[in-house]
């Protein structure tokens, strides 16, 4: 009875957060991620599934604003130097990639039999890409911040803004629409410019003091509360002048991206942003009218493969006119080549004014989910197909009867410092390394480093292992560490054999396998640091290396043992805090 009387539905709250709770791992552990996860709960709880609820829409609209917070918190990380510099990818790359999709997926519409104005939007509703979904595959595959990545994000911020031309042009389009004045149209220009105008003034003079008041009183719920307000507000009032929800939380996110606060807000928002991302994942599957589908299955087919074909095509060729590689240009297309959410807001203002049929609206939204849902399914075939990158090999050079005192294998971040001391001390060394780029940059730094796979026993003859005193393996990779290892003890037995070890797991291992020096790559930076703690605290300099040999000596003794045994032997000569831990 308090349930009901409170007015909250807890089973449907229980229910859409059980989906996605049992969902979404069960399919980022198949590999096929996290938003078809979603999206496969949807369908299932959604009413064209179990039924057991019966409004999607209704929960879509709430979970935009899942969308609205990861442009915010997108907006924190582009300051207004960032943003200005990316200008020639939202105007240019962007522009032209909307207008080609707008004026070519119209196309598809007349050849299906659909008249001039529901042909135009009906393309253009299906250009406006999911961000949601782009942005979230972005995010998982960590591409977010790297070039290519902000060139689709620079896209995806054309496309928000476009959707106010728009929706002045079903306006336009619609019965009488013709009869808007010139005057009309630019007074709603101006509100939409006067609504940015205001937007930044108040980012600029009055967010940053707003939220030093808040941290002075060290509230830390009204920060949260505060947060919120500036997303859900900058929002709001983009809205009510007309333009995009989405753009008005990313340009506060811009406003503030500068701020001291920028990482307090992003903190506070990113649960929010999360669970409203999942609940619209949610709804999109919900919404898919599988009645619908199944009526029109032959026109749904044919229109999600030609649109997507279409539009893959455009976005590709834009992408090479841009000099992208095809490699990018590729994976752009893929994870671009889907309807978006936005189609859904265009959808619904050209049914209410006329120019779609309540059908053809239902039709459209189909396509437009049944792409959405087909995006996470074209990127893991993408991923799993697709040709490992080519990495050039030009100005390369391999080893060849080099001689020298000491081989170094691996010019890795471990490999430049251990390389110091011999340098120092003018020992002739020999370098090898199997990555280019590593070669490039150390070339620019001062170094020689020859090209070359030290797991090959002909690769390390030729780089001089035969006549080296002593091979130092300093590789990123444990296993082919050990291999390498194992490799130069039984071809060269005259060589001192150094290596780097991952941990003490593989320091045991390479011992076993001949290494006559291992080191721990993080062993005596760690006590190091540590020492520079006890320093801080006050402890006198020859105490803090009486501790240091104390702690190498029990270590030393502890690896002995564990050579004999296992990995637990010598346990107790490691200083734990269980029994003295601090309580309060």
């Amino acid at each position: 009875m308090a349930t009901e009387s409170a007015g909250v539905d807890l089973v449907s709250v229980v229910t859409l957060l059980g989906a996605a709770v049992v969902a979404v791992p069960v399919f980022k552990r198949i590999g096929l991620g996290s938003v078809l996860g979603y999206l496969a709960a949807g369908l299932v709880i959604g009413p064209f599934g179990l039924g057991l609820f019966s409004g999607p829409m209704a929960i879509l609209h709430v979970a935009e604003l899942g969308v609205v917070m990861f442009l915010f918190i997108i907006g924190l990380e582009m300051e207004p130097s960032k943003l200005w510099a990316m200008r020639r990818d939202i105007f240019g790359l962007g522009l032209l990639q909307v207008a080609l999709c707008i004026g070519l997926l119209g196309l598809v519409g007349l050849a299906l039999g659909y008249p001039y104005a529901g042909s135009l939007i009906a393309g253009a509703g299906f250009t406006l890409t999911s961000t949601a979904i782009v942005m979230q595959m972005l995010q998982e595959r960590g591409d977010i911040s790297a070039p290519k990545g902000q060139r689709i994000v620079s896209i995806l911020l054309l496309e928000d803004l476009a959707i106010v031309p728009l929706l002045a042009l079903v306006a336009f389009l619609a019965p009488g629409g013709g009869e808007v004045t010139l005057l009309e149209r630019a007074q709603g220009v101006g509100i939409g410019l006067m609504a940015i105008a205001a937007l930044v003034v108040a980012g600029i003079y009055l967010l940053n003091p707003m939220f030093r008041l808040l941290a002075a009183s060290r509230a830390r719920e009204v920060m949260t509360a505060a947060a919120l307000l500036v997303v859900l507000g900058s929002a709001l009032w983009m809205q009510l002048g007309g333009l995009s929800a989405a753009m008005g939380a990313f340009l506060a996110g811009v406003l503030l991206s500068e701020s001291s606060f920028r990482h307090q807000l992003e903190t506070d928002v990113e649960p929010f942003r999360g669970i409203l991302l999942g609940l619209f994942f949610l709804a999109v599957g919900m919404a898919l009218d599988l009645s619908v589908i199944a009526e029109n299955w032959q026109l749904v087919a044919v229109s999600v493969v030609s649109l997507m074909v279409l539009k893959s095509l455009i976005i590709y060729v834009v992408a090479r006119i841009n000099k992208a590689s095809h490699a990018e240009a590729l994976e752009r297309t893929v994870l671009m080549a889907q309807g978006g959410e936005f189609a859904f807001v265009l959808y619904s203002a050209a049914l209410a004014v006329g120019l779609l049929s309540t059908t053809d609206a239902a039709i459209l939204n189909a396509i437009v989910i049944v792409s959405m849902v087909l995006t996470p399914l074209m990127v893991i075939l993408h991923d799993r197909f697709r040709r490992p990158p080519q990495v050039s090999l030009e100005g390369m050079e391999a080893p060849d009867g080099l001689t020298g005192q000491v081989l170094v294998v691996g010019f890795g971040r471990f490999g430049q410092i251990a390389c110091q001391p011999l340098l120092a001390r003018r020992v002739p060394i020999n370098i090898i390394d199997d990555d280019p780029e590593m070669i490039r940059a150390a070339e620019a730094f001062g170094f020689k480093v020859w090209f070359g796979d030290g797991t090959r026993l002909d690769i390390l003859k030729a780089a001089g292992a035969e006549t080296a005193r002593a091979v130092l393996i300093a590789t990123d990779n444990k296993e082919t560490t050990t291999r390498i290892a194992r490799l130069v003890r039984h071809e060269f037995p005259g060589a001192v054999v150094l290596a780097r070890a991952w941990d003490r797991a593989h320091a045991l291992e390479l011992i076993r396998e001949g290494v006559d020096h291992q080191m721990r790559e993080v062993f005596h930076s760690a006590l190091a640091l540590g020492g520079e703690a006890l320093e801080v605290l006050g402890v006198d300099p020859d105490d803090i290396g009486a501790i240091q040999e104390g702690i190498l000596r029990r270590d030393a003794e502890r690896l002995a043992l564990q050579m004999t045994g296992d990995i637990y032997s010598g346990k107790s000569l490691i200083i734990g805090n269980a029994e003295h831990t601090v309580r309060t």
